[in-house]
Order: C-alpha cells, then sequence, then structure tokens
C-alpha cells in the first residue's frame, strides 16, 4: 500500500505541473490511474498468496487411512475367552482400549494393522487369532450366504511381521477364509451343540507365497444330512500361486457362486473349483473371515498382517 501512497503523490505533483503548463489532465482520470495502480497491486498481492501455502501444510505430517467399512465384521482377539468386539464397537478401534494392542491403524502407510500371538483360543481350534468374522446383519451371526446365492471379497494386504520356526522357515498364518455354518434346524438334526462347520477355504500366507487350501467330500455317496458332519470332509493338498508376494503388498479376490469358487492373485492367475465337492458344499451356509490367524504354538511366536482395502458384496 505504501507504493500506492506513493503513486498518488506522484500523480498530484504532475497534475500540478499540467495545470501550471496548461496541459488538461482532469482529476477524474488521476484518479482512473490510481484505481487501475490498486487493483494491480492487489491483483500482485493475490498472486503472492498463492504461492505461499499455508504453514500448517508445510509444517504438517501425511498421514493416511484404511479402506475398509467395519459395521459388516466383528473381530475375534487373542485374550479372554476369548474376546469378541462387534459393530458398533468395533467401529472405534482407533480408540478402544481393548482393541488397540491387536488391531490398530499405520497411518503412514494406510493400512490396518492385524497383530496376534498364540492365546486365547475359540472352540475347535487350538490356534489364535486377531481375525474379522463377516456379519452380514450387524452384530449378528445368524444370516449368512449359501454358494447359490453368490459371495464376493477382495482385499489389498501385505504380511508385515512374522517369526520363523526352528529349522529358519517362517511360521505360517491363514490371511482369508471362507467358514461353513450350520443351521440350527441341520444342527439339530445331526445332533451338534454348536453351529460350527468345517472351513472350505484357508488361504495362507507361507514362506512368502500364498497358499490355498480346500475340502473335499470323503463318500460321494453320502447324504446331505451325512454330509453335514465336519469328520465328511478332508482336507484338499495345498497349491501356491505361482507368484512370491514375500512381503509385498498384494490382492486378493475370493468369488463363489452355485458350485463353484474362484481365487485370483494379482489380477493375474486365479485357481478355479468347480467339480462335485463344490457342488455337495452347496448344503452349508457360508460367511467370509480376513485377518491374521497364527497356525502355531511356537513360544514367542508373532504376525503382524496389514490390510489396505477390504470389500466384501453379495449378488
Amino acid at each position: 500500500m505504501k507504493r500506492v501512497e506513493g503513486i498518488k503523490y506522484l500523480i498530484c505533483a504532475l497534475l500540478a505541473m499540467f495545470v501550471v503548463m496548461g496541459n488538461g489532465c482532469g482529476e477524474d482520470e488521476a484518479d482512473e490511474i490510481v484505481k487501475s495502480e490498486e487493483e494491480t497491486t492487489e491483483t500482485e498481492e493475490k498472486e503472492e498468496e498463492k504461492e505461499e501455502p499455508e504453514s500448517d501444510l508445510v509444517e504438517g505430517v501425511d498421514y493416511f487411512l484404511p479402506n475398509i467399512d467395519l459395521n459388516h465384521w466383528k473381530v475375534t482377539l487373542p485374550i479372554g475367552n476369548p474376546t469378541e468386539v462387534e459393530p458398533p464397537e468395533i467401529l472405534e478401534y482407533a480408540t478402544n482400549e481393548t482393541l488397540l494392542p491387536f488391531m490398530y491403524n499405520d497411518s503412514t502407510d494406510g493400512s490396518l494393522v492385524f497383530y496376534t500371538y498364540p492365546g486365547a483360543t475359540t472352540n475347535n481350534t487350538k490356534y489364535s487369532r486377531t481375525e474379522l468374522r463377516e456379519q452380514m446383519v450387524s452384530g449378528s451371526n445368524s444370516t449368512n450366504w449359501t454358494f447359490a446365492d453368490g459371495a464376493y471379497m477382495k482385499g489389498t494386504l501385505a504380511m508385515d511381521t512374522i517369526t520363523k520356526e526352528g529349522d529358519g522357515d517362517y511360521h505360517r498364518t491363514i490371511i482369508m477364509q471362507i467358514h461353513g455354518r450350520l443351521t440350527n434346524a441341520q444342527r439339530d438334526l445331526i445332533g451338534e451343540d454348536d453351529n460350527n462347520a468345517p472351513p472350505v477355504l484357508k488361504i495362507y500366507w507361507k514362506d512368502g507365497y500364498v497358499r490355498v487350501h480346500t475340502k473335499y467330500l470323503k463318500d460321494l455317496d453320502a447324504t446331505d444330512t451325512e454330509a453335514l458332519h465336519t469328520d465328511a470332509w478332508g482336507d484338499l493338498t495345498g497349491v501356491n500361486f505361482d507368484e512370491k508376494v514375500d512381503f509385498n503388498k498384494f490382492t486378493l479376490e475370493v468369488k463363489v457362486s452355485d458350485g463353484k469358487m474362484e481365487i485370483t492373485l494379482n489380477d493375474d492367475q486365479t485357481m478355479t473349483y468347480d467339480d462335485i465337492h463344490m457342488e455337495r458344499w452347496g448344503i452349508f451356509e457360508n460367511y467370509f473371515k480376513a485377518g491374521n490367524y497364527l497356525t502355531t504354538l511356537d513360544e514367542d511366536a508373532f504376525a503382524k498382517v496389514k490390510y489396505y482395502e477390504l470389500e466384501v458384496s453379495h449378488e
């Protein structure tokens, strides 16, 4: 603004000279000159403001958050009996003191970290987990899906840290599952005391590879009622994807439809199961699981799995 005042002073002096010399530069013309110079100065000041960002943007630290909606997931922890946290409490995981040691954001890379170690276990297993369980209806395990209904899960994740066995190989952990579930009527029909059914799909991180395990019906002549029993199903030998992911970020897609299951790694290689065993699996309800299910009892073992994105949809 000092510049403008100086210009006004100079113009006034020049006007005085013009008046003395008889030249007809009027007061209105002087005002226009001053006004034009003020606008130019204001424009220059605004441009300078644009060039200098706010101090908090210059000095601030960037942070990133995972792209995961937890409204339809509960989590099981390796503590308690064990401890489970459902919606809506799970939505406050960033400030929940129970969850914080096991499930927390790494804002440097936008991941949700699942940390676990050998500890408290659920029924029917000896291993511990920090793992999400799908809930189609928030807070309830009762609504699930069949292969005929169709289902899709996609996750972007990475192994962050995992301990080694005595022979130097890494421990392994389950990062995704499709778990079977008996309806109440099926449970009562075969005389079980809970709704547990086998998992038709387990996807492991093992020594840097993504490894797929699934099930087969031992006796194809078994009735649907006989096939409801856990011991009616056997484990197929696991198969690795060709690509070694190591500790790098990767994407997994799992898609099921009537009598068919497809697992895809990095939009590159797909394993497809569409045989009689998948057809027979149609008697079960199912739900997705995702996280860190560490399959060892070794003392001091632990693992951290990072999820950047996780989405589920149903046809």
